[in-house]
């Protein structure tokens, strides 16, 4: 992450068990993928092809069809560099209209003088809410199409994103919104964010219909105030290449802790109630999304 750092249908869905499980199995995601042998994640390494397939497999647990979409780009040194962006659609009930497409990054800063940056919150949990958002929807299928799309080379540039919306798969006028998972699994006070509502009324409707029932302190903010400051989130992750060309976007994360960026981010600072709370609360955040999607005006 790049930062200075429902109502009655929601309350329904939350206590079912089909929302409750892929909140355990988020947490062995977040584990894999925080492990030592994944060394960091780094855009281009051995550790992130690791990751890589890691994600692959999960995604055809969950019977998901995915491809990679490759990119390259080069480092200020010069360096040539190639990430991969993986992708899944999950069709919606109703062929055509609108989609909608779900964030999270799966790289992260690699290993520095000895020492593996592991990021288990950035963004390994992220990337365990994008499936678990995804085992949901593939087990009852959206209304509209979704794609699930874990990003690489977040750490630096967003390029991962920049990629993404440079060649989508799908034409971007029929992209409605952006939902992007970005560090979902550590705040002492419970908190979790919910940014995107400010600049846009219809996000922020819908967002406040979901405060009273998530599992979680949902807060609205972060989108606000001068760029890249830490009031305004709009730029700091993924979804900021959304809101550039001009689609709506929701971001889900916390605010920065003593790990972020640092070696501890590790597995074993996660506390596990919250970030399974923070999981309930992303999936019951995209089933709302998908149900509303259709009354998103037209830009």
């Amino acid at each position: 992450m790049r930062r200075f750092l429902l109502a009655l249908s929601a309350v329904a869905l939350l206590a079912s068990p089909v929302a409750a499980a892929p909140g355990d199995r988020a947490v062995e995601d977040v584990r894999i993928l925080s492990a030592d042998d994944m060394e960091g994640r780094l855009v281009g390494s051995p550790g992130g092809e690791k990751a890589r397939a890691y994600i692959l497999g999960r995604m055809g647990e969950i019977g998901l069809a995915s491809f990679e979409q490759a990119f390259v780009f080069k480092r200020k040194d010069g360096t040539e560099v190639r990430g991969v962006n993986l992708i899944a659609r999950i069709e919606g009930a109703t062929p055509g209209g609108k989609v909608m497409v779900i964030t999270a990054h799966y790289d992260h800063l690699g290993v520095h003088e000895g020492q593996i940056y592991n990021g288990a919150d950035d963004n390994a949990s992220g990337v365990a809410g994008l499936l678990a958002v995804a085992e949901v929807f593939k087990a009852s299928p959206p209304k509209h199409t979704v794609l699930i799309v874990a990003l690489d080379a977040e750490e630096g540039g967003l390029r991962g994103a920049g990629a993404f919306l440079e060649t989508p798969p799908v034409p971007t006028a029929t992209i409605a919104l952006n939902i992007n998972f970005d560090m979902l699994a550590k705040n002492a006070k419970g908190e979790l964010y919910a940014a995107g509502g400010s600049p846009n009324p219809w996000v922020k409707a819908e967002l406040e219909a979901l405060v009273p029932a998530a599992p979680v302190s949902l807060k609205l903010g972060h989108d606000t105030g001068p760029d890249d400051s830490f009031d305004n989130w709009t730029y700091q992750s993924d979804h900021g290449v959304f809101a550039k060309a001009g689609i709506p976007w929701v971001y889900f994360g916390v605010e920065d802790h003593p790990e972020y960026h640092k070696p501890s981010d590790d597995f074993a600072t996660v506390p596990q109630a919250f970030f399974i709370k923070a999981i309930d609360t992303v999936i019951a955040a995209a089933r709302l999304f998908d149900d509303k999607l259709d009354t998103i005006p037209a830009r």
